[in-house]
């Protein structure tokens, strides 16, 4: 098994791809920390890894809370005696609409979340990791931190700035032995996109259908084929992988 004896920290795992990826990880040989702010949702991510025949622990979590963050990461690693794997994945899409429509606070909100959560998760994984001789972090970006997608201008900022902070973090780091890439998905069938769906004017069904024409492949991504992705990124089996943004999007983006 590719991540056997290893721990793993998974956040926004309650459901999307962070669950896909606890499954995996748990599937692998990972303890995984299932960390997010609903409860509910990580005790039912938990469940299912249990159920699987995994070793999964429920966290709470806001990963704009740093000592929250710094607190978390260092439990899994006394508990375990080291953290081997960060997924920084918890995010948000925020309002869908003109830039000129957001207000300042949805702006903040985004940012607080899918920046400084990853900044938070990142400086408090690094020092962990040097102590254990290295480790992975892969961080949730998008296809939005390469192309433009109109009506989302501030989810695009937040993407890019994770995709550019991990090169540079992977820059950094990397003599330590620890490994920093993203994983930067197309459209995948989760609630955020059910929810950026519902933000849009016309017939759901169309809008769907009209949004699949955009791949390659014709087809949505599932979260467990992004998951399957950040399992490689966190294995050793990508042991010469880092500053790298792995586009999983069913050729959306060489159109």
């Amino acid at each position: 098994m590719r991540l056997e004896d290893k721990t793993a920290v998974v956040t926004g795992a309650a459901g999307g791809i962070g669950r896909a990826t606890a499954r995996r990880f748990a599937e692998e040989g990972a303890t995984v920390g299932v960390a997010d702010v609903d409860d509910e949702g990580g005790r039912e991510t938990v469940d299912i890894v249990v159920d699987e025949g995994g070793d999964a622990e429920f966290q709470h979590l806001d990963v704009t809370d740093y000592d929250a963050f710094e607190s978390t990461l260092r439990a899994a690693h006394d508990a375990f005696d080291g953290l081997d794997v960060l997924h920084n994945n918890a995010g948000i899409m925020g309002p869908v609409g003109p830039l000129e429509e957001t207000t300042l606070a949805e702006r903040d909100q985004l940012i607080d979340i899918n920046v400084k959560g990853v900044w938070n998760g990142c400086r408090a994984a690094v020092p962990l990791m040097k102590a254990t001789d290295g480790g992975a972090i892969v961080n949730t970006s998008s296809v939005s931190g390469f192309v433009a997608s109109p009506d989302a201008t501030t989810y695009c900022l937040t993407k890019a700035a994770v995709l550019n902070f991990t090169r540079a973090v992977a820059h950094e780091v990397g003599p330590a032995g620890i490994r920093v890439n993203a994983v930067c998905p197309g459209m995948t069938k989760t609630s955020m996109i059910e929810t950026f769906y519902d933000g849009l004017e016309g017939d759901p069904a169309e809008i769907r259908a009209r949004f699949a024409e955009d791949f390659s492949l014709e087809r949505l991504g599932e979260p467990e084929e992004i998951a399957n992705c950040v399992t490689f990124l966190a294995s050793d089996e990508a042991s010469w992988v880092t500053g790298h943004g792995l586009v999983v999007d069913g050729g959306f983006t060489i159109h």
